[in-house]
């Protein structure tokens, strides 16, 4: 039996919801290959446009400027991971076996999910990893937190900062020990792909997603 999911995002975000319409999926599809291609910075609506055939007005119509349809594929991306969290750790009742999925979850290689044809999960990822500090390391954070859009990614380090209270309720840090795996881990695969030296890459492994899963239990061992 095939399960239908939906992915919904904070409607602050959008003008138009894109997932409703062709034409807004193709929006995302493609700002998302070209946020790769290009990097934020050079990535435009214009340009935009022209690689989907639309106009810069059709794009208006769905986001009110691109720091917009960025928070959209960056909250997309943590009600995604929720999600996955979710079905990870569905009927498993040892904290120290959920908590070492939770991180797991957090570290490794975004591999391609095949349920959102619309969405490249693994070019997402690379987004993530590279572009969304801008949608939060700003002036406008503020007003932008009121409007609960950073709720998905508050919630999912909640939630594993929950079960690291179960296997240590004396931890002082829990919400900052996530995430700092998060953000980290954004760090360091950024590192290994520009700036290697900053990093450790070990051939054969994943050195990134290992380094964390030790840094989280050594961090709450009793």
């Amino acid at each position: 039996m095939t399960i239908s999911v939906s992915i919904n995002v904070n409607k602050s975000v959008y003008v138009k919801d894109p997932k409703t319409s062709n034409l807004g999926e193709r929006i995302v599809s493609a700002s998302i290959d070209m946020i790769v291609d290009l990097g934020f910075e050079r990535f435009t609506f214009k340009k935009l446009a022209l690689q989907i055939g639309s106009t810069e007005a059709s794009i208006y119509r769905y986001f009110e400027s691109k720091n917009m349809l960025l928070l959209y594929l960056t909250s997309w991306y943590w009600e995604w991971m929720r999600y996955r969290l979710s079905m990870a750790l569905t009927n498993i009742e040892d904290p120290t076996e959920r908590l070492s999925r939770a991180v797991q979850l957090l570290t490794n290689e975004v591999t391609e999910d095949g349920q959102f044809s619309h969405i490249d999960e693994v070019k997402l990822a690379e987004i993530i990893n590279n572009e969304s500090a801008k949608v939060y390391m700003n002036k406008s954070v503020d007003d932008t937190n009121s409007t609960g859009v950073f709720l998905p990614y508050k919630r999912m380090v909640a939630e594993i900062s929950d079960i690291v209270l179960e296997i240590n309720p004396k931890f002082k840090y829990p919400h900052m020990l996530i995430s700092t795996v998060v953000e980290g881990c954004h760090h360091q695969r950024f590192f290994a792909d520009h700036l290697p030296r900053l990093t450790d890459t070990i051939p054969g492994e994943d050195a990134i997603a290992d380094f964390y899963k030790t840094m989280v239990f050594k961090a709450i061992q009793q």
